[in-house]
This record gives structure tokens, sequence and C-alpha cells, in this order.
């Protein structure tokens, strides 16, 4: 069930992608950082960027908040004396309970809360109602909770002024309408040349494994288009294994494809 499962989620993102083939993959990444950087100056509430992980979503997200002057607060939990720091994003992953989103949304309802790979609150109904109030476009957003929260610092409701962006691996149609409806879209969805074709533009940024050589790089990515087909995966993560295992090994080959497609 899980191997038919991960098979429909590719042909979902391969789909999603071949619609998108007039817009090349650099390019919509270029888009993904504009459109966060405008939520990042509350000119919009919200951004949706899906597409497959290991090529780079969460990395454009938070380096376009970074550029914009924005503090992370995301390891900071333990402010003293409720101190409020202000032009700041937080991010939060793996899953979120409505209730946990609820308190996150009004402890940050100045600020950029950046769900990352939190499909929970894209999921649960609760969760769903709570974000159409924090996405509206009118210019009041009040974000009520009709149960008790048990907490004398956290009101039934409260106004967000802040923005929020959803990093997520799902393919766009699996999401939420009413939440795709509040929010600027970019789809980041992939077939396997375009993956290769954004490993080739990040393996050329002097900031991507930096210790080794361009040749080391190019020979790993060369390797992996021409067995493209029988790899396993192709992400970052496959050409960093790539690089290590070419930088090391003169005998490179053999070893590499072992490892990508056995």
């Amino acid at each position: 069930y899980a191997k038919q499962k991960d098979a429909e989620l590719s042909q979902g993102f391969v789909a999603e992608s071949e619609r998108m083939d007039e817009y090349p993959i650099n390019d919509r990444f270029d888009y993904a950082y504009e459109l966060t950087r405008l939520v990042a100056s509350k000119k919009a509430p919200s951004a949706i960027i899906t597409g497959e992980g290991g090529l780079g979503k969460t990395h454009t997200v938070l380096k376009a908040l970074n550029d914009s002057g924005l503090t992370d607060i995301t390891d900071l939990d333990g402010l003293a004396d409720g101190t409020v720091v202000r032009n700041a994003f937080k991010v939060i992953k793996g899953y979120s309970t409505p209730k946990g989103l609820y308190i996150n949304l009004f402890e940050n309802k100045n600020n950029i809360v950046v769900f990352d790979d939190c499909d929970s609150v894209l999921k649960d109904p609760d969760a769903v109602n709570i974000l159409k109030g924090a996405l509206d476009s009118y210019s009041k957003r009040v974000i009520t909770w009709s149960t008790a929260i048990r907490d004398d610092d956290i009101p039934r409701s409260f106004r967000f002024e802040g923005g929020v962006i959803f990093v997520s691996n799902m393919t766009r149609n699996r999401i939420d309408q009413a939440v795709r409806s509040r929010s600027i879209n970019v789809d980041l969805s992939m077939t396997t040349d375009q993956k290769l074709d954004r490993m080739e533009h990040i393996a050329e940024l002097p900031e991507f494994l930096p210790e080794y050589d361009a040749k080391v790089k190019s020979d790993a990515l060369a390797l992996i288009r021409e067995i493209k087909d029988d790899v396993k995966e192709i992400s970052l993560r496959t050409l960093i294994a790539v690089c290590k295992i070419r930088a090391s090994n003169k005998d490179y080959r053999d070893l590499a494809t072992y490892m990508l497609t056995a």
C-alpha cells in the first residue's frame, strides 16, 4: 500500500510539472523567492510552496526571509518575560494539533509563521477553519477558538497581522481549496530532467560543497544524468553522496552506481 501511495504521489508531481513546462524550474524557484518576500513584507497574507522534497524549497524560503531582514526566532521559545521580537519568523516542522496551530499563530500574530512539512495543519478540518481566518484578505483578520483554552495568556480570539508560508511535499491539488484560494501558490514539482537541471544550477553556486572543486561536482552530476532512469531517488542528497564518493575514490563510478541503483 505504501509503495502504491508513493507511486501515486510521484505521478502527481510529474503531472504537475508537465503542466509547468513553459516555466523553467529555476525561474519557478526565483518566483518562490520573490513571493516569499512579498509575504515577508506583509503585502500578501500567505504563500504555498509545493513540490517534492530534497531540492531546496525550504532553503529558498528561509533565504528570502533572511534577505528581507527578518529575525529567525525558531529556537527562541524560551524568550523570558514575554519578550516580543518584531520583524521575525518562526519555522514549525512536523506535526501540529489545531490547538497548537492556534497558539502558534497567537504567539506570532505580528510575525511570519512557516509550516515546513507540517501537513497536519492542511488536512485537519478544524485547523483549516483556523487558517481561513488567518489568511483572509480582509483588513482585519480575526481568529477564534470557541472552546476553552485553559491558559490565561491565550485569548479565545485575536487579530492576526502576520503572514503564513506553507512548504509542503504534497501535490498542490491535495491542499484544501479554501487555503489555496487565500494564498499565492508556487508549484515546484519536477520531472527527472527538471530535477537534474535544478541540481546543476545549485552545483554551480559557490556555497554548495565549497570543499570540493568544480570537476568533482560536474563528474558526479554527469554520472547521475547517465544513469537517471535507474536511480532510486534524485535529490540534492543524491548529488552530495556521489560528490563524496567521487572525491575519495578514483574508481567511483561502480561504487556510486551501486549505491544509487541497488
